[in-house]
């Protein structure tokens, strides 16, 4: 299964229709492989925050591949976040948290 150059369409992107926000994402699109959490990354920084409809819409929609789990999991454990605050955090539910961590725990 190939997967989308993230990097390629976040860097023609940002350089036809934003430029000037080319050096506020220029340290994520240094990065050989673009994971979930730079693209989450880039879209809050090129588009700002979005509005309720839109970011509900977009919510229903999002997936999360085994890294990036791991990767949301161990910020927890770093910056000592609680389900709620993490939940809060990356905009998901508190039940999806509880059950990655029975998953990889």
């Amino acid at each position: 299964m190939s997967y989308p150059n993230y990097k390629k369409i976040y860097t023609d992107m940002i350089t036809i229709k934003h430029p000037d926000k080319l050096e506020i994402c220029s340290d994520i699109l240094r990065k050989s492989k673009l994971g979930t959490i730079d693209i989450i990354n880039l879209q809050k920084k090129i588009f700002g925050s979005e509005n309720v409809s839109t970011g509900q819409f977009n919510q229903r929609y999002k997936s999360y591949d085994k890294s990036t789990i791991l990767k949301i999991l161990e910020y927890q454990k770093e910056n000592t976040l609680n389900n709620s605050e993490l939940a809060r955090h990356f905009k998901l539910s508190r039940n999806t948290v509880t059950r990655w961590k029975k998953l990889f725990f």
